[in-house]
């Protein structure tokens, strides 16, 4: 009898532990999910409107300056914010003409989502990055490592908003054997992963 309550006990103990962990993960998750919002590339795909105002309909490509050009608005930067951010700033410029405007702005394309993939790879070249992409996977996406790749000094470059770079190092030896895995970290739009 005493064996079966240890038992339940351990298996209650364990059941609440895993609950505990995936409650904690799905927490994590969404606090990420939150936090990473897809900000506006230049070569992005738009479509701006504005209700009951059919003539204003536009569909746009942000320039690559990161500005786009809109009615009664003029030039304005879009890289770097998100729809919502971007729908304020017209509707602040657009006030004295329509005021209390409903303004919609869809991203038709993340065509401007672009990382580089350069050096000793099957494919390099400039790859759109369809959703959270990190370096094992942009690997892939160039179609692989060549057999003359120094695979265990490939870089990151990132060029950071103030104008400096950051270069992160990634070895894909210790990934390819499950180790040092943070090193395959998330890319940003416009780095490039140099493959020697």
């Amino acid at each position: 009898m005493n064996t079966l309550k240890s038992l339940i006990f351990s298996y209650k103990g364990s059941f609440s532990a895993i609950f505990f962990g995936c409650t904690l993960f799905l927490s994590h998750q969404t606090l990420v999910l939150a936090a990473d919002v897809y900000r506006i590339n230049p070569g992005d795909k738009l479509e701006i409107t504005v209700w009951e105002e059919d003539s204003l309909q536009q569909e746009l490509v942000v320039l690559p300056d990161g500005t786009l050009s809109f009615p009664l608005v003029g030039q304005v930067a879009a890289a770097g914010k998100t729809t919502d951010e971007l729908v304020k700033l017209l509707r602040g410029h657009l006030n004295k003409f329509i005021p209390d405007a409903e303004i919609n702005v869809k991203l038709l394309a993340a065509e401007g989502n672009l990382i580089y993939v350069t050096g000793e790879v099957i494919h390099p070249g400039k790859f759109i990055m369809n959703g959270p992409t990190d370096v094992m996977q942009a690997l892939s996406m160039a179609g692989g490592l060549t057999a003359f790749a120094k695979k265990n000094s490939i870089i990151v470059l990132r060029r950071e908003a103030n104008g400096q770079s950051k270069s992160f190092p990634f070895n894909y030896g210790d990934v390819e054997d499950g180790d040092n895995i943070e090193s395959n970290i998330l890319l940003q739009s416009g780095d490039t992963i140099v493959t020697p």
